[in-house]
């Protein structure tokens, strides 16, 4: 195997896919990064057995071939070489010899034979689609929040992406707030499956500014992100989804419309206080015609009230967990927000009404918190 590149080239690709290849592992191999080589066309890869990198590197020239070589120690050893240095990276064997200019290094590797074989999604079969990146940057961000980290419910660590009258949406919940959020019109396939959050996470660390479009493709357990020359190959969660859509109520009590920055800003001066109080909690109340306050107390450092003043239909309050609050206010894409709750039980569901968290005159991204006195 051999390689000619720029090291700018290769320090790029090799922290792409190594971020996997790290930490305690059953398998040696896995921390390690394949390079393959055949007929001219480069490929770095890793895996941790449920999701694996792929970074197509493009290369001044090359000979076929295949090895594995620690991750951690080739990137690292890569990105301290001179910008815009032609790299030579050849093997005879086990041994890599790695030639920068003046720099010179071998690496033991090993034999490929052990590294795991890659899980290949059927094409005829899937289901794919594209869609531009920042719009699906934006939206993973606004709901991925809400993904659990509790695996004694594997459902919950991951977001779920279904079809609904031809829309594409996905959704994530923790059992404490949910957020949806509409992402594609016009799907033709049918899709109802969920993906791990960390692997979503990787993807977001893997756009960059030079990415226009990402291709996404499903089957029954697989999902597969293309982003220009990388991919990302991940299993899905094999678990029932719960319904949310049962837990958005039709209608609320009480509707405020606010400005984003204000209710931001009094937001983050409560939470200074709920932090060091009991379950981080806030108390937003509502009183007509045109105040919206936010109360936080802390027994050990004392407490706070802010007040915007802002058109209210009726009055009421809500407890709920400042963070999750920010956490809302902090992703949504809108000038104004619109905040509804009610107070009392919910007619639907049987238990506390929620707050709701949206856009303007927008259903397209909604986000629901359970209020602490549930």
């Amino acid at each position: 195997m051999e390689i000619e590149v720029i090291s700018d080239k290769l320090s790029r690709a090799l922290s792409n896919v190594s971020r996997i290849a790290a930490g305690k592992v059953t398998l040696p191999v896995l921390n390690n990064v394949l390079i393959k080589v055949k007929d001219k066309k480069v490929s770095l890869i890793t895996t941790n057995l449920d999701m694996a990198i792929i970074d197509f590197l493009p290369v001044s020239s090359s000979k076929d071939g295949v090895i594995t070589l620690p991750a951690k120690l080739l990137t690292e050893f890569i990105s301290n070489l001179p910008k815009s240095t032609q790299v030579k990276v050849s093997s005879k064997d086990t041994k890599v010899t790695v030639v920068a200019d003046k720099y010179s290094s071998t690496i033991n590797g090993s034999l490929a034979d052990d590294f795991p074989e890659l899980p290949e999604i059927d094409e005829k079969s899937a289901v794919a689609f594209s869609m531009d990146v920042e719009e699906f940057k934006n939206g993973i961000n606004q709901v991925i929040i809400a993904s659990s980290n509790d695996f004694n419910r594997p459902a919950l660590t991951g977001v779920h992406f279904y079809t609904n009258d031809k829309s594409l949406y996905i959704v994530a919940t923790d059992g404490y707030r949910v957020a949806k959020k509409k992402m594609v019109d016009n799907v033709k396939s049918e899709i109802k499956v969920t993906i791990p959050a960390n692997t979503l996470q990787e993807v977001l660390r893997s756009i960059n500014d030079e990415m226009d479009e990402i291709e996404i493709s499903f089957n029954e357990d697989l999902v597969r992100f293309r982003l220009g020359e990388i991919e990302i190959i991940s299993k899905l969660i094999d678990a029932e989804y719960p319904n949310i859509d049962s837990l958005i109520p039709k209608t609320s009590e009480i509707n405020i419309i606010a400005e984003r920055d204000e209710l931001l800003r009094i937001a983050k001066l409560a939470s200074l206080f709920a932090r060091h109080g009991a379950n981080d909690a806030i108390t937003c109340e509502t009183k007509t015609p045109d105040t919206f306050s936010i109360h936080a107390i802390a027994n050990e450092f004392g407490e706070n009230d802010s007040i915007i003043n802002t058109k209210v239909d009726n009055e009421g309050k809500i407890t709920i967990t400042s963070k999750y609050f920010i956490d809302a206010l902090s992703v949504v894409d809108s000038e104004k927000i619109h905040i509804a709750f009610s107070t009392g039980i919910d007619k639907n569901t049987n238990i506390s009404a929620p707050m709701v968290i949206k856009k303007q005159n927008s259903d397209d991204y909604v986000y629901i918190l359970m209020p602490l006195d549930s």
